[in-house]
This record gives C-alpha cells, structure tokens and sequence, in this order.
C-alpha cells in the first residue's frame, strides 16, 4: 500500500497540475484574454443575471393541424387510389373529421385507405386515429387520447430543438433548455437582461407558406369575412381588426419546410431590411414551376397566418432564390431570418411565467458563497491541524488541491455553476476530509494496539479505503439520482456534488497516501504523533 513507483509519483502530480491549470482561467476576467477561447465555468442565471421563460405548448392548435393535414391527406388518397373514390365535402367539426362516399359499394375500399393513414402507438396495438361507418356510407376518423398524447410528445421533442437552435442563433453562452412536464419548456439565458426580443423570436412559429391570391373574392364578401370555396380570408399582420383583409387558395404552392437557408439582408432598389431565402433542389425547382405556371398573378407570403406580403409575378422566378419584403426593420428581419433557418415549431408555444434577474443579484450571490467557500475551508483547515498534526498537514495540503481540482474539471465539462452549485461546492469542501478523519483514525486504532509505524499507517489506508469508497458509492447513487431526475437547481447541485465526490476521494486518499509514503520512506520513524 505504501509503495509508489515514480512513475506513479509523475502521474499523480501531473494530472493535480493539470486540475489546476484549468481551473486558473475561471479566476481571469474574461476582458483580458480578448479572443482566446479558454476552458471556463459558466455562471448560471441566478448568477449572472439574465432571462428566464416559461413556455406552454398549446395542444388544442396541435389537434387542429392533425386534422387539417388528415384532411388532405384523405383528399389526396381517395384521389390517388385505383379505383378512384368520389367523396362528399369533409367536415372537421367536433374534432372529428368526417365525409361521406357517394357510391355505397365503395365503403368498405374507402375504409381500407382510411385505415391505412392511421398508425400504431406504443406497444398495446391502438391506433392513432378510430374509424367507423354510420349511416352506412359516412365516415368518421376521430383522434385517439393515445394518439394526441404521442403527437403533442413528438411535437414537444421538435419544439425543444427549434427553440434551442433559435437561442443558439442569438450567440448566448450555455443557455439552459429543458422540458417541464408534458407540454412545457424552461428557457433560461444568462446575461440577456430584456426578454421582449427572446419573446418575440420564441413566440413565431414560423409557418411559412406561399399561397396563390384568390383574385374572384369580390370585397363585401372579404369585408363580411367569406372567401370563395376553396380559399380563406386572412389578415396582414400590421392591420387593425377590421382593417383591409385578403383572399387565397388553400393550396400551398411551397411550403418553408423546403428552406435551407435564410439571411437578413436589404432590398437593392430601396435599401430596406428584406429577408433572401434559398429553397433545396426540389424546393427551388417547385418554386420555379409554380412562379413560370402564374406569371402576371399575384401570390402571398404567409407566415404564422398572417400576410407579409402580396407581389405580383412579373416572372418566373428561377435559382431557388426569393426575397421577403414587408414593414421589417433590421432587428425584425433578423429575428424573421432565425425563425426560419431553424425550422417551423410543431406547436404554438405562449409565454406563462417570465422573470428577469439583474446581475447585481447574481453578484451578491457570487460574493456571499465565496465568503462561504473561504469560511469553510478555512475552518476544515484549523480542525485538521489542530487535531491531527502532520496528518492534518496532508489532509489540509488535499482539501485546497480538491476545491481547484473541482474547479478544473468543471471547467473542463463547460459545466454551469448555480447557486445551489455553490452549496454543493460548499458541502464538499465540508466532507472532504471524511476520508481523512476515516484514515488517521484508523491509524491511531492500530498504533494502540501496538503495530508499528508502518504497519498502522499500512493498515490504516487499507482498511479506511473500503468504508471510504463504499460511503461515496451511496453518496455518488444519491448524486445520479438527483441528476437523472432533477431539473434545474437540482441538476446545478448534482453536477458539483459528483465531481467533488471524485476528487475527494482522488486527493484524500491517492495524494495523501503518496505523501506519507515519501515521508515514511524518507525518514524511518519509530514514533509519531497523530
């Protein structure tokens, strides 16, 4: 137990320089490392100040769009099938979608194809949507509970994503994005003091579609809020209620799931912020049919619902490449641009609970546990020294290498330091000299039993280490489970609490033991007092 081959010795001391050496960037302001990308621990919200939201996804708008793209979908395939099915018009009233066949002997071939639509959830064989026949030749589909349920947790998995790709896209460091329960999401951005442009990026779906103008629309029936059958009458986003309102087609000639890019930009002819959007291949070629197909028409933009704009095609427009232009200013055209390079959110999401930390707040906290940290160790240190001389010496030398070592590896994991982080941090440097107590206990048991200095010291590693490693197993259990479960400050408590269990057990029991070993080895004693 007490030997230690040089290389062992090199080992150890290189990897505690290490610890140390990341940790030392942590204490550098970041002003005087201009450009230089060190390993640092990020300061989380309640820290450093910033945003905090929460967002609710709303399942309702969520069961709407599965029932208006059911309802092409069931268009198209009774179109599509062989024979062809001719159906009656479908209602999506009650939150069910139902129509009728016009010929009776085609019931059963259209229920087939209905049928087909629907998938399995889970693994108890139920499907997503229930089918049945009433009046002998009408057809009800009506959404499952099982099926809503996996729909809105699909939704929310995407809606996660997008959300974190956007907030990504503002350049903010380590934001924190988590699900909260079924249909929520926690959004907490350090260092962003106004939420209002979060909010609004947040907020937009960001569906965007192009629609030809339904020109047959005559005005009182626009201003009575009728459109013409197939169309649908929506608003510019910049009108009052009641204010001029437009009419299109229902069909969407292309669709912004076809985007692969999407950049602020300014209209050469005005100089005004515009939005450039780049379709894929197949997305550039539908778009230049469609422009060539309906030249001297006029076509709308929409997005979320709303008009942004309504040119006219002069022609057609090839290359895969158009401009979005509308009432923008730089930050609105920017914020537009994000939305759409990271995708459409599945489901609208409404801010619930919104709060702003200031970073005065934050440094106070940052002050008050620093005083902890200090406090604790210091008292840890006088404890150790008073009561176990040398050996207090060692486990004193352990406890200041682990509070850098800790800071290292944080730093190193691009970990985020909460509040409850400090705590944790707190907590370990408190425990951190358990395993030492364990050890010079145990080697003052066998002193009296009268081994010898080698012989107790020997004895005394070898036997604390087992209670040693079996204690911070349960503690380390503990720290997973608040990990795996936990969310928030939870997590920001878990993280520190593994790390410091690591580390404790690294330098209070390898680092000390390498020290008393040199020391033994170097001295021969016959005698010490522990």
């Amino acid at each position: 137990m007490l030997e230690f081959p040089r290389w062992k010795v090199i080992g150890i001391v290189l990897l505690i320089l290490t610890g140390i050496m990341l940790a030392v960037p942590s204490f550098v302001p970041e002003r005087l490392t201009p450009g230089m990308k060190l390993p640092r621990i990020n300061l989380g919200l309640d820290l450093s100040g910033g945003s905090h939201l929460l967002l609710e996804a709303d399942a309702s708008s969520l069961l709407k769009q599965r029932l208006e793209q059911m309802e092409e979908t069931i268009r198209t395939e009774m179109r599509r099938g062989d024979p062809r099915i001719a159906i009656g018009d479908i209602s999506t009233s009650g939150n069910q979608l139902s129509f009728f066949v016009r010929d009776v002997t085609q019931v059963d071939q259209a229920v087939e194809r209905v049928r087909q639509q629907t998938n399995g959830v889970g693994v108890t064989g139920q499907r997503d949507w229930d089918v049945r026949v009433v009046d002998s030749n009408r057809i009800i589909m009506t959404p499952t509970q099982a099926g809503q349920n996996d729909a809105v947790d699909k939704a929310m998995e995407v809606a996660t994503e997008v959300v974190r790709k956007r907030i990504d896209e503002l350049g903010t460091r380590e934001p924190t994005i988590v699900r909260q329960g079924g249909t929520r999401i926690v959004v907490q951005v350090p260092g962003l003091q106004n939420p209002e442009a979060l909010k609004n990026l947040l907020g937009k779906t960001a569906k965007l579609e192009f629609k030809l103008v339904d020109v047959t629309a005559s005005p009182a029936d626009l201003a009575a809020g009728r459109a013409p059958v197939g169309g649908q009458v929506l608003r510019y986003p910049d009108n009052p209620a009641g204010g001029p309102v437009i009419a299109v087609k229902r069909a969407v000639l292309i669709s912004g799931d076809q985007l692969i890019d999407a950049q602020q930009g300014f209209d050469q002819r005005n100089n005004a912020p515009v939005v450039n959007i780049r379709f894929d291949g197949q997305g550039g070629r539908r778009f230049a049919k469609v422009t060539q197909e309906n030249v001297n028409k006029p076509f709308a933009i929409i997005l979320d619902n709303q008009v942004i704009s309504a040119p006219n095609i002069n022609e057609p427009i090839l290359g895969g490449q158009a401009q979005i232009s509308g009432n923008f200013t730089v930050e609105s055209a920017n914020e537009l641009a994000i939305a759409l390079r990271s995708g459409k959110l599945p489901v609208d999401l409404k801010v619930i609970e919104e709060r702003t930390v200031g970073p005065q707040l934050g440094a106070d906290s940052i002050r008050a546990g620093v005083l902890a940290s200090v406090i604790a160790v210091a008292l840890v240190v006088a404890f150790m020294l008073v009561t176990y001389g040398r050996f207090g010496v060692y486990a004193n030398l352990a406890v200041i290498i682990n509070v850098f070592v800790i800071l290292g590896v944080m730093s190193l994991l691009n970990a985020t330091l909460t509040l409850p982080g400090i705590a944790g941090f707190v907590l370990t440097i408190g425990t951190a000299v358990d395993a030492n107590v364990l050890i010079n206990e145990r080697i003052r048991e066998e002193r009296r039993r009268g081994r010898s200095v080698v012989q107790a010291v020997e004895l005394g590693y070898k036997e604390a280490s087992r209670t040693i490693f079996e204690a911070n197993t349960v503690h380390a259990i503990s720290g997973l489970i608040m990990l795996a479960l936990g969310s928030g400050p939870v997590k920001g408590f878990a993280v520190v609490l593994l790390i410091g269990i690591v580390t404790s057990v690294f330098t209070a029991v390898t680092f000390t033991r390498m020290l008393t070993a040199g020391w033994i080895r170097r001295h021969r004693p016959t005698e010490m007092t522990i």
